[in-house]
């Protein structure tokens, strides 16, 4: 079940929890840039739409163009991860099992680091933590199964001489103000991974950028094909990274933060057992999930299992932030069975 997503849990109609796409599609704005590209199509993508492409995602972050990768998403730069020749990889996880996935198949042993609940990153430095001889650490921050937020100090306590140090930052515009953050760090040893496929709704689109010295850079594509990066995904990056854009995803940020403090205190109140994060989903146990599950999916509400994420159990459940939270929570407290005297637990 390690390439299970959550696209497959929803079907056409369905109430959509178990993808963290923001919003229904793209502003206006953005459509009506992807659509004046159309005429191009018929041109392979030029080096002017890359040169823009990366030097609108170096003012963003502070960095140089070179230090800029375009990808096919950000799901496309696990599947280069093995370009990198690790001799051994260490997840934390519960994490985006891709990574593993792309590594496990290029013959990379993978040694995963799975953290206890509440799923601090304190763990990866226990004794049964990441192995001293792992030369390739993969973080998400904030994770994506659990939401959970590291701070910068624990990730760069990550490092070793002759590792590098993946940050998975899929989410992280999702949080105001991008706290603890390492795009803006230029770090040899640090590879930063971004997607902006979920904050603009994109993801048939497949678009994000990786950020890192030149040099991990060459070796990630190393073994990459032509024109991996359409026209369209590098005017997408573009537009995306300009400052009013980074702007609007800001504010748009601290909005889904309100609905994620009141849709987690609205799964406590039926009975679930949140797992404390930032991210724009929840994770968080209930008592007979899978029947839950089941009964949501009846009603037509789309949850994603956590079953599939190594270190989780079948008990686990996440669900997107979403304006109709209020539809999911109470479709949950339905189908929650009665004790307690009539009650609801």
């Amino acid at each position: 079940m390690a390439r299970y997503h959550g696209d497959e849990a929803a079907a056409p109609g369905m109430l959509d929890f178990a993808v963290n796409v923001r919003h229904a599609q793209p502003p206006h704005w953005l459509i009506e840039r992807l659509a004046a590209r159309l005429p191009d199509l018929a041109r392979y993508p030029g080096i002017e739409d890359l040169h823009r492409a990366q030097d609108a995602v170096a003012r963003r972050h502070g960095r140089a163009r070179d230090e800029v990768l375009p990808l096919a998403g950000a799901a496309e730069g696990f599947a280069l991860l093995p370009n990198l020749r690790p001799a051994r990889a260490a997840l934390i996880a519960p994490s985006f099992t891709e990574p593993a996935v792309a590594l496990s198949a290029a013959g990379v042993p993978v040694h995963h680091v799975v953290l206890e609940p509440p799923f601090g990153l304190d763990g990866a430095f226990h004794a049964h933590g990441v192995p001293e001889d792992a030369d390739l650490v993969v973080v998400g921050n904030p994770t994506n199964p659990t939401g959970v937020l590291h701070r910068r100090e624990q990730l760069l306590a990550l490092r070793r001489p002759g590792r590098i140090l993946v940050v998975d930052e899929a989410f992280a515009d999702s949080i105001p103000g991008e706290p603890e953050s390492l795009a803006a760090d230029s770090l040899a040893d640090v590879l930063v991974l971004r997607s902006l496929t979920k904050t603009w709704a994109l993801a048939g689109l497949r678009v994000g950028y990786a950020l890192g010295a030149p040099e991990v850079l060459a070796r990630l594509t190393s073994r990459r094909a032509h024109w991996p990066v359409g026209t369209l995904q590098l005017t997408a990056i573009d537009a995306c990274c300009a400052a009013d854009a980074v702007a609007d995803a800001q504010a748009d940020a601290a909005r889904l933060m309100l609905l994620r403090t009141e849709l987690a205190a609205a799964l406590t109140a039926v009975g679930a057992e949140v797992v404390d994060g930032r991210a724009p989903f929840v994770l968080f146990r209930i008592p007979d999930a899978v029947r839950m599950r089941k009964a949501l999916h009846d009603k037509g509400i789309a949850v994603r299992r956590g079953d599939t994420f190594v270190g989780l159990d079948e008990s686990y459940l996440r669900v997107a932030v979403r304006r109709e939270w209020p539809l999911l929570v109470q479709a949950i407290s339905e189908a929650t069975p009665v004790s307690n005297g009539g009650r609801q637990r």
